[in-house]
């Protein structure tokens, strides 16, 4: 049976991001890569793309098998923790081997089930033939594993995911349960949710080894039932027996209304059961107390500490402030404080309506699970909408029908601006998460000057109450304490608030809670020779030959100063933004002949892009081993010869396999080790030994060093017992890079529960705002920014004798941390300054800074752009193929832009998307691409609209040209393109709907 190398899947598919997207539901936590059912016998029945015969071809076959492994592979805890793998391995003896089968039944027998489902699901991701991922499928269906069939099939893991708060309860009460059950009694009616060899299994330990046995043997079982009804077929089967655990047993209804009931000492013989709907770990961590909660069926109302109290007092006695307090402090469960306080102080007949801003969603997951399990067990509707949930959400209506509403930033902005929310008046109390963000651009900001305007322009509408949370107010480019002083009233200013709350009162407390790490700076060398950079930079001195030799066929026409071509330094930030320059300029490059202006455009385009890769080679050998730099090269080139490959694609890989050897050679040879590897492994070795339960979070600067340190670490003989996890933001620009929000979830919770993940490998996403309590170990791997980045990541190291390692080979880059330290103690005293102001003369303050800033805002406010009503084309922004003309375009619901008439059909050439779905009026089919020879662009996509079929295109896939005088420009948005702009009309289709040729 061919089999790929498990490590090297299992890392790939870790990268990969996961298709789909997310529901609304608050539930919903990982479906982002469903795929509907309808969807599936669309593409599995109905012949769409097929080959002949009507079968699917074997590379859509292939297509779809890679995609079922990435979901399943982001979805394996949940399989994990349900299935019992030796239930269904008679029915998948076509795919494995007999000593694999065996191996997962000893892994059973000796470690446990869920450790034998790993297995099992390790193997089932390493089969190759076609066919697996259905006979997987249809084993479960012979199993009896209905429920997780339905998850699978849909990738909707909703229902298994609401069984969880059962799942915690049980467990809790398991010690009653085995001492108060028989299960003998209660197996008949509870058997529809069982699989029928877990009942014979039950059956067989009562009689073997007693009822109690059978009982533990039956919870077992009910931890792991998909089956969406067995928490009241339990309840249920509890009351017909009369049996007194169904007194504990509490679901659905009865666990948010009952109130808590005290049991008698001789209804129960443990006096201290403690009673949950479920284990709540997101609440105990917002207070990190230690004292157990009380008997209940609801989450137990927290008790602040005295610091959390003075944080939240100027903000519950209604006044707009800023809380600023150390990362790991709690600071969540003060925004629960003030926003409960703040929703029970209205009078009868009036509501409150709060908005939270998260500005990562990982952070808006995290909060929205936070708020929706404290608030709804409070009677309060709680609902959440990011950039993941949006398209199919009427926000207007969230917004009318919840109390509290957590909001990605942008959300609130766009519903602002077209009107779908008339003001922020809706709201009466706006907390903003990482407020320091408000500044400039930000969405953040985007907010508060509509709420400025309103303010400023006499509105009679009541304004919501602002409330910022942040770990640090930062202090910009401030050189003394003065102007940080000015920076931070600036940030009030844009906030609206007049108060600064920090702790004072209570600051031997908060340094109680809060360990602030020790922080130590490491200074590493860099290799001394480097043959693989060598190597590389030759390449790129000749690939810069190449795309000088066509500018030198230009003579005197030249891309302004582009051309020159000279004393650059590879493996550079500064290098790449030299090639973005490159690559803009050659999209706007006019010549007469517009063949060789596509001509020589393509080409520059190819040169750079080739040198992007290489520079990224460098990056990643100057941090990482030379291998991981070889094989990102080696993955970039095999993409090439897979794609178009034309003449001076042949020849740039020629060159390159021309020096492989020699690369492979060099990158092999142990003298060519990364000294900052083994100074990183050094560190890592050295605290493991001095505390074997360490937990650490490393943070890199980009996703490529993100992957190579993970396969360094489990490459390792000395570091793999770490089990490295990453976690790294959303790819925008390629389907191979960066974590969806159910994979960054997976990440995170693996890290927090699994004991044996000892380290997660992180790029920025985790330095602000995600809740990892356990860390005690942070290490910066040439990792450095402003002083708000050095507070928030040394924050993530919060137990207690925390440490903080600084790992660099540039002196510059700790002296700029040491900078760092110093700025953040200018902070904290220009905080202390300004606190003791009066209050109304720092609220005067603000208002005279809101006044200036809008003034200036007024003054510089784009004037909206009278459309143009000439005619313009729109070409390739690769090769500068004709695309279509302005006058074709149309507007479809106000924000998606089609092309009439046959002559663009002919223009582009569609593949089936790899992630169709369903959003409003549209059905997401295929991905467009420009059909010239060699070019493959992307241009959008293409849909069913209603009953059309019709290309959306996206401004950037295209130049525009001006046709009197050739001119051409780029843009970035539609709304920034001031063409006279038409609406769809169906009546001008030339044709009915088309059938989608792919």
């Amino acid at each position: 049976m061919p089999r790929q190398d498990a490590s090297c899947s299992f890392d790939f598919l870790s990268a990969l991001e996961v298709p789909g997207r997310l529901r609304p539901s608050a539930l919903d936590l990982g479906p982002l890569v469903r795929r509907s059912v309808e969807a599936r016998r669309r593409q599995a029945f109905k012949g769409v793309g097929r080959g002949r015969g009507g079968d699917l071809t074997r590379s859509q076959a292939a297509s779809m098998s890679a995609e079922d492994r990435r979901n399943l592979h982001a979805f394996r805890d949940y399989v994990t923790k349900t299935l019992d793998p030796t239930y269904i391995l008679s029915y998948m003896a076509p795919w494995f081997k007999d000593d694999e089968v065996q191996h997962i039944q000893a892994e059973k027998n000796n470690k446990g089930t869920m450790e034998a489902a790993s297995l099992f699901l390790k193997f089932l991701l390493e089969l190759q033939e076609e066919g697996w991922f259905r006979g997987f499928l249809d084993a479960l269906v012979h199993a009896g594993y209905s429920g997780l069939y339905e998850a699978i099939e849909t990738w909707d893991f909703q229902k298994i995911e609401s069984l969880e708060e059962y799942r915690a309860l049980l467990k809790r009460l398991q010690p009653e349960f085995k001492t108060t059950v028989n299960p003998k009694d209660i197996l008949p009616k509870i058997s529809e949710c069982l699989i029928s060899q877990e009942c014979e299994e039950i059956i067989q330990v009562c009689s073997n080894k007693g009822l109690m046995a059978g009982a533990e043997k039956m919870v077992e079982c009910l931890l792991r039932s998909d089956k969406e009804n067995w928490p009241k077929t339990l309840k249920l089967a509890l009351e017909i027996d009369e049996n007194k655990f169904s007194q504990l047993w509490i679901v659905d209804k009865d666990a948010k209304n009952a109130e808590p009931k005290v049991l008698e000492d001789d209804e129960i013989e443990t006096s201290d059961i403690q009673i949950f709907y479920k284990e709540e770990p997101e609440c105990q961590n917002l207070s990190q107390n230690s004292s157990p909660p009380s008997a209940s069926p609801t989450c137990t109302p927290l008790k602040p500490r005295n610091y959390q109290l003075e944080l939240a007092f100027p903000a519950k006695e209604g006044k707009n402030t800023i809380i600023c307090a150390p990362t790991g402090c709690g600071k969540t469960l003060v925004s629960l404080l003030i926003c409960e306080h703040h929703l029970k102080k209205f009078p009868q007949g009036q509501k409150g309506k709060v908005v939270f801003f998260a500005n990562q969603l990982p952070v808006y997951e995290q909060q929205k699970s936070v708020f929706s399990k404290y608030f709804e067990k409070l009677g309060y509707k709680v609902a959440g909408v990011s950039g993941a949930t949006s398209e199919n959400i009427l926000v207007e209506q969230i917004v009318e029908n919840n109390d509290i509403i957590i909001f990605t930033p942008q959300i609130l902005v766009n519903n602002l601006r077209n009107g779908t929310l008339p003001s922020l008046s809706v709201f009466t109390l706006m907390i903003f998460d990482e407020c320091h963000n408000t500044s400039k651009h930000h969405p953040y900001n985007m907010i508060m000057f509509n709420y400025l305007d309103q303010k400023l322009g006499g509105s009679s509408d009541l304004l919501p109450q602002v409330i910022g949370l942040t770990a640090s107010v930062g202090i910009g480019d401030a050189k003394n304490t003065m102007e940080a002083m000015e920076y931070i009233c600036k940030l009030c200013a844009s906030l609206d608030t007049s108060v600064i709350a920090t702790v004072k009162d209570n600051l031997e407390e908060l340094e109680e809670i809060v360990y602030k790490p020790q922080k130590f700076f490491r200074k590493v060398e860099s290799r001394t020779t480097d043959r693989f950079k060598c190597i590389i930079s030759q390449l790129m001195r000749e690939t810069e030959s190449l795309a000088k030799n066509i500018f030198d066929e230009l003579g005197t026409v030249t891309l302004e100063s582009v051309s020159q071509i000279q004393n650059r330094n590879f493996g550079t930030q500064k290098y790449e933004q030299w090639i973005v320059s490159v690559q803009k300029a050659c999209m706007v490059f006019l010549l007469p002949d517009k063949d060789e202006e596509s001509r020589i455009c393509k080409a520059l385009y190819l040169y750079t892009s080739h040198l992007r890769k290489y520079n990224d080679a460098l990056i990643i050998n100057e941090h990482a081993r030379m291998k991981d730099a070889l094989d990102y090269l080696k993955d970039f080139f095999t993409d090439v010869r897979a794609a178009g490959f034309d003449e001076i694609e042949q020849h740039l890989t020629q060159r390159f396999e021309e020096r492989l050897e020699e690369l492979e050679s060099v990158s092999m040879d142990p003298s060519n080790e990364n000294p900052k590897l083994q100074d990183l492994s050094f560190i890592l070795q050295e605290e493991y030994h001095l505390n074997p339960e360490s937990r650490t979070i490393l943070f890199v600067k980009t996703r490529a060093l993100v992957d190579a340190l993970k396969k360094w670490i489990e490459e390792s003989s000395e570091l793999s017992f770490l089990k490295p996890g990453i976690l790294t933001g959303r790819g925008k620009t390629s389907h191979n890079t960066g974590m969806t929000l159910p994979a960054q979830k997976c990440a995170l919770d693996a890290f927090r529960t699994d004991g044996d993940k000892k380290i997660l490998i992180a790029t920025s996403v985790a330095d602000e705002g995600i809740d990892i309590a356990q860390c005690n170990l942070v290490i910066l791997y040439e990792y450095v920014g402003n002083v708000i980045r050095m507070i928030q990541t040394r924050g993530r190291g919060r137990a207690r004798g925390s440490k903080c390692f600084l790992l660099t080979s540039n002196a510059d880059v700790i002296e700029k941390e040491k900078i760092n330290i110093y700025k953040e103690n200018m902070m904290n005293d220009s905080i202390l300054r300004l606190q003791t102001w009066d209050e109304a003369v720092f609220k005067e303050k603000v208002l005279q800074i809101q006044i200036q800033e809008k003034l200036i805002r007024d003054s510089q406010g784009k004037v909206e752009p009278v459309p143009d009503k000439e005619n313009k084309k729109l070409l390739c922004r690769k090769c500068k193929g004709f695309a279509c003309y302005t006058s074709d375009i149309r507007v479809v619901e106000d924000c998606h832009y089609t092309v009439v008439g046959d002559a663009f059909r002919k223009c582009y050439v569609s593949k089936l998307h790899p992630k169709p779905k369903s959003f409003g009026h549209f059905e997401k089919r295929a991905k467009i691409f420009c059909a010239r020879q060699n070019c493959s662009h992307d241009w959008g996509i293409h849909v069913k609209y209603k009953t059309f079929e019709i290309p959306v295109i996206k401004i950037e896939g295209f130049v525009v040209e001006d046709i009197t005088t050739g001119a051409q420009k780029l843009y970035a948005k539609w709304r920034d393109f001031p063409f006279e702009k038409r609406s769809f009309d169906a009546t001008e289709m030339s044709k009915g709907p088309q059938d989608l040729s792919l």
